[in-house]
């Protein structure tokens, strides 16, 4: 997916239309999403195709989310708010599925 259908995308889920802002949360999302990914490889970087909805779904969250930042518990008006972590949720990871360390077979 090009970086401009994604940004048409997260504009589209979010409401947001400054380029920068989307582009700095689609960085933000992506790092998050390799960091996963590569845990085993660090110096590995790229979002696989396969997960680019994913990078998608958490730069909504975290635009969504902007100014709230590490908020676990928020009650007004009858409005309750509350996140599952200050970060990503771990719900929003988890099918992110590491790339597999190689394994050595002893000789």
């Amino acid at each position: 997916m090009t970086i401009e259908l994604m940004k048409s995308k997260l504009s589209v889920m979010t409401g947001e239309t400054d380029d920068a802002v989307m582009l700095t949360y689609l960085e933000l999302a992506g790092s998050k999403v390799e960091r996963r990914y590569y845990q085993f490889y660090p110096d590995r970087t790229g979002v696989p195709a396969c997960y680019q909805n994913d990078q998608l779904e958490i730069a909504a969250y975290l635009i969504n989310k902007r100014g709230a930042e590490g908020e676990t518990v928020h009650n007004e008006n009858g409005i309750n708010r509350s996140y599952e972590s200050a970060s990503v949720p771990n719900s929003m990871l988890k099918n992110i599925i590491p790339l597999a360390a190689p394994f050595a077979f002893g000789n």
